[in-house]
């Protein structure tokens, strides 16, 4: 087991400290910036319905986590990503962390004090870890964003689809189609 770099180190002190944040709130380090954000109703049923589409596709076993800390490449990195699914054969590290090798496809649902953090640094984060497939649900504007095939630490193709649409990633390594029909909305 290889010895834990000075910033996973970091990373670790500052999620133990952490651990003592309110009960109902998500905690991230991004960019080594902590974020404390409150759980709401219509972010967790926009996630549900997103680990069901999973879960439909490919089984009630499908290895798929929600805000479960996930380290990424850069400084300071402790995502907790709303939906990360995993290869089938991942498996944890020596710290006992799932490794962002191995995730697939992840989404995030907006929070309106962190949507710049999903829009920006957390997107050029999983395009740089090479994240075959980011999706950003959007419940106060109603939309989606796909983001596929990353390279050179960006996304070269980005797809915005109305709530209401489904998203089609039958052309991705995921190959499943989530139905945004039911995605709740929050009012502006």
């Amino acid at each position: 087991m290889a010895e834990p770099t000075e910033n996973q180190r970091r990373l670790d002190e500052l999620f133990e400290w952490l651990e003592t944040a309110p009960e109902g709130y998500r905690i991230e380090i991004v960019e080594g910036a902590v974020f404390l954000t409150p759980q709401r109703d219509v972010h967790w049923q926009t996630i549900r319905r997103i680990l069901r589409a999973l879960e439909d596709r490919y089984g009630m076993d499908v290895h798929v986590t929600s805000d479960v800390r996930v380290d990424f490449p850069g400084q300071e990195n402790g995502l907790c990503p709303d939906v990360a699914k995993f290869t089938a054969g991942a498996k944890e590290d020596g710290e006992g962390r799932w490794r962002h090798q191995d995730i697939e496809f992840l989404a995030e649902v907006i929070s309106r004090g962190t949507a710049a953090n999903d829009y920006g640094p957390k997107k050029t984060i999983y395009a740089e870890a090479g994240i075959p497939v980011y999706m950003i649900a959007d419940p106060y504007i109603g939309r989606c964003r796909v983001f596929t095939h990353p390279q050179d630490g960006e996304y070269r193709i980005d797809t915005t689809l109305a709530y209401g649409l489904p998203i089609d990633l039958t052309k991705t390594i995921v190959d499943l189609t989530i139905s945004t029909e039911g995605f709740p909305r929050e009012a502006p």
